[in-house]
């Protein structure tokens, strides 16, 4: 379907690139989310082999559309629209990159952490200012934040609302990743297609495995594993990927993604 806020890119790499373009600060208004939910359910029906998604080369995105805020009535279906998007983007059964280049603000920054792993520019900014307007995060922030750099560091981040440059995003683990800004896109579409030529179906198994994990006890997660590990060698792939190191050695598999 065709889209006004943000493009969609399928590659014959099988990387899927998902660029946000609401205008020169890319806020995530509520059209925005709703296209970027009407995205997401797309690339659910016919999966890629994993997917990237980015903004603009100055600002990621700038975070909600404050002009769309209003009391508590307006309140409730903006981070109703915010969870159900990036909870569908996270939960998409895929390898998820964030690339972002410049302002990762507010709903921005919590898009990139709805994301399974986040490559920043060396001129990036991270940020939760949401405090700065009286209120706090409402998509996600203050749980997925809290579990990506600890909890004490995400309340300072949250209370104080200050940007996170680049390079000490990759110190706490908000990025995994930074580069120069010109080897931006390239970096993480050559991480999407090399993501994208593995196992597929046993990256699924695991992300799922590893996501359900974060929220239940250790022994229910060791549990979630056990099962998976039994469940991914129903696959194809186990079976091939099992006999080339038998007989080639490891890295030398040709999976089907099945």
């Amino acid at each position: 379907m065709a889209y006004e806020l943000l493009t969609l890119e399928r590659r014959d790499d099988g990387v899927a690139i998902v660029t946000l373009a609401n205008g020169k600060v890319n806020p995530l208004s509520q059209e925005l989310l709703t296209e970027l939910r009407a995205v997401v359910d797309e690339l659910a029906a016919d999966l890629p082999g994993a997917v990237v998604v980015t903004g603009g080369e100055r600002i990621f995105a700038a975070g909600a559309d404050i002009s769309q805020f209003g009391g508590q009535e307006e309140a409730g279906p903006i981070g109703e629209a915010f969870h159900a998007t990036i909870d569908a983007l996270a939960a998409l059964p895929r390898f998820v990159i964030a690339a972002v280049s410049g302002y990762a603000l507010g709903g921005g920054c919590e898009l990139a952490l709805g994301c399974d792993y986040r490559i920043a520019s060396e001129r990036a900014v991270f940020g939760q200012p949401e405090i700065l307007l009286g209120i706090i995060p409402g998509g996600g922030g203050t749980q997925r934040l809290a579990r990506t750099v600890g909890a004490s560091r995400a309340k300072e981040m949250c209370i104080t609302g200050r940007p996170v440059k680049a390079d000490e995003a990759l110190r706490i683990g908000l990025a995994d990743e930074v580069v120069a800004p010109e080897e931006l896109h390239d970096r993480a579409i050559a991480l999407g297609a090399e993501v994208a030529k593995g196992a597929l179906t046993a990256q699924a198994i695991c992300k799922r495995v590893i996501d359900a994990g974060l929220s239940t006890s250790l022994a229910d997660g060791l549990a979630g594993e056990r099962a998976g590990f039994v469940e991914v060698f129903g696959t194809e792939d186990s079976q091939i990927g099992v006999k080339s190191f038998l007989e080639h050695g490891p890295g030398k598999a040709e999976f089907t993604g099945s």
